[in-house]
C-alpha cells in the first residue's frame, strides 16, 4: 500500500483525506476517474496508455460540462504517484480538483492471466450501472455485483441488460471468440474501456476480424473462449461462468487466439 497521495496540487503523506461534509464528491459520488498500470515508474511507457486515459477524462468532463482541471497539475501528480506505485488511479472531482492514488497490482495476477477465473452472471436489475458510459464515482452497483461474485467463489461479475444481453463486467469489457472472429459488446450503455479501444486497434492493425455486436443468448452459446479486459489486468479468461440460465460451450482458457490477444494487450504479468 502506498502511504501517500496527491490532492489538489500537492503531495500528502499518509492515507487520510479531509473533505467538507457537504462536498458533492463525497455525498453523491460526483467524480470521474480512470485507473492504469504503469511501467518503469513512468507514464511515458506506451504500455501505460496514459494519453488515452487523459482523452477519456477530457471527453467525459466536456460532455458533463464540468470545469476543466489543471491538466499540468494532473500530469505532475500522476507521475509523482507512478514513481512509487505500479497502479495509478486519477480521480477528478466535480469542481476540477484532482485526487491521485497509487496501489499494488492485484494479487495472483499472473496466475489469473494464465489459469483464468470463475465468473458470475449478475442478473438482478439493481446490479446495473447508472450512467454506464462514464466512469464515475457512483460505482456502487458494480462494486456490489463483484462482492457478490466473490462471496460465491467467483472472481468477477458479468452485468447484463434487462433483455439479457451481456454488456460488460464489474471492472472491465467483455471479449468472446468463435470461428476466427473476436466479439465485444458495442458502445452505448457500457464503459468505453481504454484497453478495449487499444485491443480493437491492435486487432485491426493485424487484420484480425473483430465485431462490436450485442451479446444475445444465441451468440454467447457459440463462444469458444470468453475473457474480460481492463487497463490494470490486461486480459483475463473465464474458466466457467456461474448463474447462466443456458448451456455454454466448455471455455478454453488456453485458446491460441486468447493468448495472442493477451500478448496484444501488452500487459502480461511476469
Amino acid at each position: 500500500m502506498v502511504m501517500g497521495y496527491w490532492y489538489a496540487g500537492a503531495w500528502y503523506e499518509g492515507t487520510e483525506l479531509t473533505l467538507p461534509v457537504s462536498d458533492p464528491s463525497f455525498l453523491f459520488g460526483a467524480t470521474l476517474f480512470t485507473t492504469l498500470r504503469v511501467y518503469q515508474n513512468s507514464l511515458t511507457d506506451p504500455r501505460s496508455l496514459w494519453s488515452r486515459h487523459g482523452d477519456r477524462l477530457r471527453h467525459s468532463i466536456k460532455t458533463l460540462q464540468w470545469p476543466e482541471p489543471d491538466w499540468e497539475r494532473v500530469n505532475q501528480g500522476a507521475q509523482k504517484v507512478a514513481a512509487v506505485a505500479p497502479v495509478v488511479r486519477v480521480t477528478i472531482l466535480h469542481d476540477g480538483r484532482e485526487l491521485i492514488l497509487g496501489r499494488s497490482l492485484p494479487e495472483h495476477l499472473a496466475q489469473q492471466q494464465q489459469q483464468g477465473i470463475q465468473g458470475w452472471l449478475a442478473q438482478d436489475p439493481y446490479f446495473q450501472r447508472p450512467q454506464a458510459d462514464f466512469k464515475t464515482g457512483n460505482y456502487l452497483s458494480a462494486w456490489q455485483a463483484r462482492q457478490r461474485a466473490i462471496a460465491l467463489g467467483a472472481g468477477e461479475a458479468i452485468l447484463p441488460d434487462p433483455s439479457g444481453h451481456w454488456l460488460e463486467t464489474a471492472t472491465g469489457n467483455l471479449w468472446g471468440f468463435r470461428q476466427g472472429i473476436w466479439y465485444t459488446p458495442p458502445l452505448g450503455g457500457i464503459l468505453p474501456g481504454v484497453m478495449r479501444s487499444h485491443l480493437l486497434e491492435q486487432l485491426q492493425n493485424q487484420q484480425i476480424p473483430a465485431r462490436e455486436v450485442p451479446w444475445d443468448v444465441d451468440l454467447i452459446q457459440t463462444f469458444e473462449a470468453i475473457a474480460y479486459s481492463n487497463s490494470v489486468v490486461g486480459l483475463i479468461p473465464f474458466q466457467a461462468i456461474q448463474g447462466v440460465p443456458f448451456a455454454l460451450n466448455p471455455l478454453q482458457i488456453d485458446h491460441s487466439a486468447l493468448r495472442h490477444l493477451q500478448h496484444l494487450s501488452g500487459q502480461l504479468a511476469m
